[in-house]
């Protein structure tokens, strides 16, 4: 039962800041902070274990070149370098395991608690969300973006943490060996650090900008191929597509800038890191002449380069998915920042009602400066079958949506047995009333679940009874597998059909009240004689409010109210309201003539 309609078109957001992204996401992170710790820690002492072996490398080059130069090799010198080598790599690789471990916990985990917070976030979110959002978007933040976010983490940061680690550390390994040299090899890439930086700037918009209009794709298709037999009936094909293309277009701009800047990297730190190659052999030349260097420190050097410019392309690779981690991130929080229902847990009233329902000069707005309901007032007996009729807009729905405290009254009072709804929980006043909506509502599953929903200790031979009620009994007795048989795989029902398994859906609940909102609008007159006897004893006992705009089917009710603009502009029995003269006479009499010339 909503109110409103879902915006539109294609989503062109502001690019949000990358840094204040990552930000938001460490600190979500906390619970994790001391293995994150520990993964870097284990991550540097990995990473120094193999910036030993260069120098060894040397080593063992000066070994070999002194012993070719003076006729015999120390090979137990050899020997002895090599097993050291073999143990500091083997450790490197272990440690390296252990890091990849921890970051693959501390991220999924991340992951997984972003999907279980998203999860309890829709049930705290107001209705209003809802009716101003695309589900198509939302579905999209919910699963693509926290999706892209749970598989780019686990390699970004374990591979951002190791890159960096082996950046610095190749650094300060270089200083150690040569400081002229490491002066060169750095310098030789200096530029790379600039270009990265020049291109991540521009690429990350268009990262954002990707994932909103991904956004924008998903719920154009949801609410297209949704209501495809409408867009056919309609010849609205062309349009759909037209609406698709323009999307499409704007998607693949935004993907296609994104993937080919953040592509540039990768090629950018391989030109960078042979242009180191080639420095270090010009100036280790140069420095072997005059006697600063030797052979072995080329070797190294030559080493060095290779794990200096190695997280380099790492780093460029890794920024790459931050940014889409970045780009996801924001969309996923901005939906976790949301404003929520009021926090009710500290109410402890709660109620068995008996059906007294009370409205005091009830006004709301769904917007702050849009009143749609002005002044409503009614009184409503235990047991009364009333029916709310009136024009589209009227404010029919709208006084549902208040009496499930679906929203809250801008001013005056609902109350229940004489409890005002705002001194009662949500899922309490939800416990008060089983409900029948115009759009019917089936989930995966069998024909015996979507009756029994949500209900424990239903026997079969209620939902066979239920089911006879409203006349399914004898089509469900003639599928394979009965009440056992799946919906979709072997069951395709009416929307007829539909609405009658909905309305023995609730006629198993035993809540006190009862909501129908054009319950049999999707049935033909035959079926819809058969659901108005049903619906007469599911109303027995209860207080039932029923919102028709077949005014035929509500003669019998106890209290008719009559709405137009927001306000009740007359009450009363069926036979009151013709004798009257009034709107409702003139509903009815519309409808009757209506009736006579089909």
């Amino acid at each position: 039962m909503s109110h409103g309609h879902a915006p539109k078109g294609i989503v062109t957001e502001k690019p949000k800041n990358f840094k204040q992204a990552w930000s938001r996401l460490f600190s979500y992170m906390g619970r994790y902070n001391a293995l994150f710790m520990l993964a870097v820690v284990i991550a540097a002492i990995g990473t120094a274990l193999s910036l030993f072996g260069p120098n060894l490398l040397s080593d063992m080059t000066n070994i070999i070149k002194d012993g070719l130069y003076g006729g015999q090799i120390d090979l137990n010198a050899v020997a002895s370098i090599g097993i050291m080598l073999i143990a500091l790599y083997a450790g490197s690789f272990i440690l390296t395991f252990i890091q990849g471990y921890i970051m693959a916990t501390v991220t999924q985990k991340t992951a997984g608690n972003l999907r279980d917070d998203i999860a309890a976030k829709i049930n705290r979110i107001p209705l209003r969300y809802f009716d101003n959002s695309s589900s198509g978007d939302l579905m999209s933040r919910v699963t693509n973006d926290a999706d892209t976010m749970g598989q780019q983490m686990n390699g970004s940061i374990g591979t951002m943490v190791t890159a960096v680690t082996l950046f610095l550390g190749s650094i300060i390994m270089m200083f150690v060996t040569h400081w002229m040299m490491a002066l060169v090899a750095i310098g030789s890439t200096l530029v790379g650090f600039f270009l990265m930086a020049f291109i991540m700037s521009k690429s990350q918009k268009y990262f954002d900008i990707q994932q909103n209009n991904l956004g924008a794709m998903n719920g154009h298709v949801s609410e297209i191929y949704s209501a495809h037999d409408i867009v056919r009936s309609y010849n609205g094909g062309k349009r759909a597509k037209a609406e698709f293309d323009e999307i499409n277009d704007r998607l693949a701009h935004s993907g296609f800038m994104s993937q080919f800047l953040s592509g540039l990297m990768m090629p950018l730190m391989t030109f960078i890191g042979n242009l180191g190659y080639v420095c270090i052999c010009v100036a280790g030349a140069a420095f072997v002449l005059d006697g600063t260097a030797t052979i072995g420190t080329i070797v190294a050097f030559m080493i060095y380069v290779r794990l200096f410019t190695q997280p380099l392309q790492q780093m460029s690779q890794a920024l790459a998915a931050m940014q889409a981690v970045a780009a996801g991130a924001e969309r996923v929080f901005g939906f976790l920042d949301e404003s929520e229902m009021e926090d009710e847990s500290s109410k402890e009233t709660r109620i068995e009602a008996k059906g007294h329902v009370e409205f005091r000069d009830v006004h709301f707005g769904y917007l702050p400066d849009r009143e749609v309901i002005h002044g409503f007032s009614a009184d409503v007996k235990p047991g009364q079958k009333v029916a709310i009729v009136g024009p589209t807009g009227a404010g029919k729905t709208t006084m549902v949506n208040l009496l499930m405290k679906f929203y809250e009254v801008n001013s005056g009072d609902i109350l229940i047995d004489g409890v005002s709804l705002k001194d009662l929980p949500r899922e309490n006043v939800h416990e008060q009333f089983c409900m029948v909506l115009q759009d019917t509502w089936l989930f995966e599953g069998t024909i015996k679940e979507n009756v029994i929903y949500c209900r424990e200790g239903i026997a079969d031979e209620q939902v066979i009874e239920a089911c006879k009620a409203v006349g399914l009994h004898h089509f469900i007795s003639t599928l394979p597998d009965g009440y056992d048989t799946k919906l979709g795989d072997n069951a395709t029902l009416s929307v007829g059909q539909k609405q009658q398994l909905t309305i023995a859906r609730a006629m198993i609940d035993k809540s006190p009240m009862l909501i129908l909102d054009e319950a049999t609008s999707s049935v033909d007159t035959r079926t819809e004689k058969i659901i108005q006897e049903a619906m007469d004893k599911l109303a027995a006992d209860r207080t039932s409010f029923v919102i028709a705009h077949r005014l035929s089917t509500i003669k019998n009710a106890d209290l008719i109210l009559v709405m137009r603009n927001g306000s009740i502009i007359e009450h009363g029995t069926h036979e009151e309201l013709l004798r009257q003269g009034g709107f409702y006479c003139e509903l009815y009499n519309s409808q009757f003539e209506e009736t006579e010339m089909d």
